[in-house]
């Protein structure tokens, strides 16, 4: 019976609650009933009251029942019927209360409508830097039961038979996840698998067999930065520091890089960075603020064949690139103190080149440089013939 049925019962009169007498019993008493079934209740009477069961009436979740479904089986005995039960409105149970025709309470019961739990799927597993392990599942089918229904995670060494039973679950929208916060086992396959219970039923979900090698995940990426490259106004470079917490485990890692505008909920992903810890963005547009994140995927941990698991992206950093006026590029004659005009625009015009036929950080090298001082010799020498043969 749930503690509000108990609350109100505890106020009744202390006359009516005597050791030797009952008020009223309903039968049958907390029943459990699955969805779209009938119930039949009755409420008998103590003789001692001196009550006729006519006078009685019945509520559900504190709504009054229409009188068409009782029947005075006799003079101390109310019955009621319910048709076709939609499901619990409480997971604690519904409360189904007997009265006296001056509304005092009789007699209750709780009222448990609604599904044995379907199969869990779903379940995915994931490490933070080898030291604990997290697991997380949906539930099976329309997922909802109406009644409380326990979910429990196991878990188990492939070659042991001794289970465990992980005992950290979520909360909230993290309900349906558990943690284990340490010893955890390497180089040794985990069985793992949750079990559904509820008062109508239980369900197992598959088994899932995983190496914590194979789900490792990181931190952010630490200390990102991110700084103008010197007076060109759509560069700016990256730089990070790798996860610290698997300085000691072999492994390689795999950045991402991600950034947008400042006034923008729209990021370009920079997908090809590999295990470089710096990169130059291009491309980008003069005088505006960038917001960028790095995230780290790390791969091959002692020899995983695993794709890898991406950390979170890191909080974003800000930097501005410089704006347009800042290059003199249409003057011929420099500035005292400016750097060699003629360089920058080879400079402009060889990261053009670069969007154009390179992606991401890893085809920002000498050796593209030297391809593209060939195009470019290439380019003039079209020019001049074009030039050659419009003056002859």
């Amino acid at each position: 019976m749930s503690p509000l049925m108990f609350l109100l019962l505890l106020l009744l009169p202390y006359a009516l609650f005597s050791s030797s007498t009952h008020v009223a019993v309903i039968s049958p008493q907390d029943p459990v009933k699955l969805i779209g079934s009938n119930l039949t209740a009755t409420c008998t009477l103590s003789p001692e009251l001196g009550l006729h069961a006519g006078s009685l009436y019945w509520t559900l979740n504190g709504a009054r029942l229409p009188s068409s479904a009782y029947s005075v089986v006799s003079s101390g005995v109310l019955s009621v019927s319910l048709r076709s039960l939609n499901g619990s409105q409480q997971q604690s149970g519904d409360n189904l209360v007997c009265h006296g025709g001056d509304g005092r309470v009789l007699a209750g019961s709780c009222l448990y409508v609604g599904l044995p739990p379907e199969k869990p799927v779903n379940l995915t597993c994931w490490s933070r830097n080898t030291k604990d392990l997290s697991c997380k599942w949906s539930l099976g089918g329309s997922g909802e039961t109406h009644i409380q229904t326990k979910y429990t995670l196991k878990y188990k060494l492939r070659w042991h038979e001794r289970e465990k039973e992980c005992e950290d679950y979520g909360t909230g929208n993290q309900r349906y996840s558990c943690y284990i916060p340490h010893n955890i086992a390497l180089f040794t396959p985990y069985e793992i698998w949750v079990e559904a219970t509820n008062q109508l039923g239980s369900a197992t979900s598959d088994i899932t067999t995983l190496d914590i090698l194979d789900v490792v995940t990181t931190d952010p990426p630490a200390n990102v930065q991110v700084s103008r490259v010197g007076d060109l106004e759509d560069q700016l470079t990256v730089r990070w520091a790798g996860p610290p917490e698997l300085k000691d485990i072999l492994f390689k890692a795999k950045y991402q890089i991600r950034y947008r505008l400042e006034d923008s909920a729209d990021w370009k992903v920079v997908d090809d960075v590999g295990n470089l810890t710096s990169c130059r963005l291009a491309g980008l547009q003069p005088g505006t603020v960038y917001f960028v994140e790095v995230r780290c995927n790390p791969v091959g941990i002692f020899g995983s064949r695993k794709p890898g698991i991406w950390s979170e992206w890191s909080h974003p950093t800000a930097a501005s690139t410089p704006g347009s006026e800042r290059l003199q590029t249409g003057s011929c004659d420099p500035k005292p103190g400016e750097q060699n005009s003629t360089l920058r625009r080879e400079l402009k015009q060889f990261f053009g080149w670069v969007r154009k036929h390179a992606y991401g950080c890893s085809g920002m090298s000498i050796k593209l440089y030297d391809q593209w001082r060939v195009w470019l010799q290439k380019s003039q020498r079209v020019r001049n013939q074009i030039r050659q043969d419009d003056n002859s």
